[in-house]
C-alpha cells in the first residue's frame, strides 16, 4: 500500500509492506498528529497500538517508515538522531520496520516541531481505496 503524508510545508508518499503493525495503521486511515523532531528524526503520535515484531529494528537506513512501539508513533528517520553513531539513522528503540519513503527521505527536513501532520491511504488508480 502507499500513503501519504502532509505537512504544511509539503507532503510525500510511502510505500509500505504487509505487516501487522501496517495492517492495523491502514485500518486507522486517515488520521492527524502533531509533529515532532529529533535530530534528523520525524515522528508522531498514531492511534494504534501494536505490539513489537520479531524484525524490529534500531538501526535503519534514511527514509525507512518505521513504527516506535514504546511511543505508538511512525518514525521517520532522515539521518543522524542524537543517539546515533557517526551518520548512521540510529532511532530511540528497536521499531517495527513498515516500508520506505518515495523518493528523498531529506524533504522531510521541512517538518517543523509542532507542525500538524495527515497520514491518508493514496487511492489505487485502478482500484478506489
Amino acid at each position: 500500500m502507499q500513503i501519504r503524508i502532509s505537512w504544511p510545508a509539503g507532503h510525500l508518499t510511502a510505500t509500505i509492506g504487509e505487516t501487522p503493525t501496517s495492517r492495523a495503521l491502514a485500518g486507522a486511515l486517515p488520521f492527524t498528529s502533531t509533529a515532532r523532531t529529533w535530530g534528523a528524526e520525524v515522528y508522531f503520535a498514531t492511534p494504534v497500538s501494536p505490539a513489537p515484531e520479531a524484525d524490529a529494528r534500531q538501526v535503519v537506513e534514511p527514509g525507512t517508515v518505521a513504527f516506535w512501539t514504546e511511543g505508538d508513533a511512525l518514525a521517520l528517520p532522515y539521518g543522524p538522531t542524537p543517539v546515533s553513531r557517526g551518520t548512521e539513522c540510529r532511532l530511540a528503540a528497536p521499531c517495527n520496520v513498515l516500508g520506505r519513503i518515495d523518493g528523498d527521505p531529506r524533504h522531510l527536513a521541512t517538518v517543523h516541531n509542532g507542525d500538524p501532520v495527515r497520514v491518508e491511504l493514496v487511492a489505487d488508480p485502478v482500484r478506489p481505496a
